[in-house]
């Protein structure tokens, strides 16, 4: 883990928070599926400006990553690759991914060597973070623990290792887009509801050995609140008319009617 020593420092993770059921299985899932994600890895490390989401959309037109972070301490939280940790490191932010996934690590580990950029990279669990507590200025996720970890437990964890007056930002699916898109995961979502919305949590898909977790506006507010966060933005992704995207789950007609993305922005009290 290069540059470790400079971070933040790291703390042992106490017994009864070692990782979970859905953690183990989300684990190997995408440890089988890390070589599936490579080519997209090593486009998003050489991207000049940032491309969020399934749609790419630009960095300019989106404005996630925060001013004023040269010098400041950032964590990724489900990096997986490392790509969102890159764009922060080449901004000059002090940034650290954690991810559990050892194969996700090992394309971080060696797009770090071919870049020259050089930050910790932590194989562990976002719902247990070994790092201090009011260590970071920023914690980020990208389809990352905001989507494949328990809110239970991943958000009460970024409220404890960000700084009063820090700032959480996570891009994911779409409360939408969930109600909508089928189970079969070749058919993109439509005009339709398809579950309910009340009481959505954990969902298991046909076929993935992976656990997600989506929630209603309402769910998202009221657990992020209740970690003494305030709720600063909530942004509906519209994609460019000239966007693609290579997920199945969503069309860019659909896209463009209806969010299927959705960034929430809150800060630590």
């Amino acid at each position: 883990m290069p540059g470790l020593r400079r971070g933040p420092e790291l703390r042992a993770v106490a017994a009864d928070r070692e990782p979970r059921e859905h953690v183990q299985r989300n684990r190997a899932r995408w440890d089988v599926e890390a070589k599936n994600h490579v080519a997209a890895a090593e486009r998003g490390w050489a991207r000049a400006e940032p491309a969020w989401g399934i749609w790419r959309v630009a960095e300019s037109q989106l404005h996630i990553i925060p001013e004023n972070l040269r010098g400041k301490h950032a964590i990724e939280l489900g990096c997986g690759t490392a790509y969102v940790s890159s764009w922060l490191a080449r901004r000059g932010v002090r940034v650290v991914g954690i991810d559990a996934s050892m194969s996700q690590l090992a394309t971080a580990r060696r797009l770090q060597r071919r870049h020259a950029l050089a930050f910790p990279l932590i194989h562990g669990d976002a719902e247990a973070v070994p790092c201090r507590d009011a260590a970071f200025d920023l914690a980020i996720s990208e389809y990352g623990a905001c989507l494949w970890a328990d809110p239970d437990r991943w958000i009460p964890e970024a409220a404890r290792i960000l700084k009063p007056g820090g700032e959480l930002v996570f891009l994911v699916n779409s409360t939408l887009l969930t109600l909508c898109v089928p189970e079969q995961d070749d058919q993109p979502a439509a005009d339709r509801l398809l579950r309910p919305a009340f009481g959505m949590f954990r969902i298991e898909w046909p076929g993935d050995p992976g656990v997600e977790f989506h929630l209603s506006h309402g769910d998202w507010i009221r657990r992020l609140r209740a970690s003494g966060f305030e709720i600063e933005d909530l942004i509906e992704v519209r994609p460019p008319e000239t966007a693609t995207t290579s997920y199945a789950y969503a069309t860019l007609e659909w896209s463009r009617r209806w969010p299927a993305e959705e960034i929430w922005r809150a800060r630590r009290r």
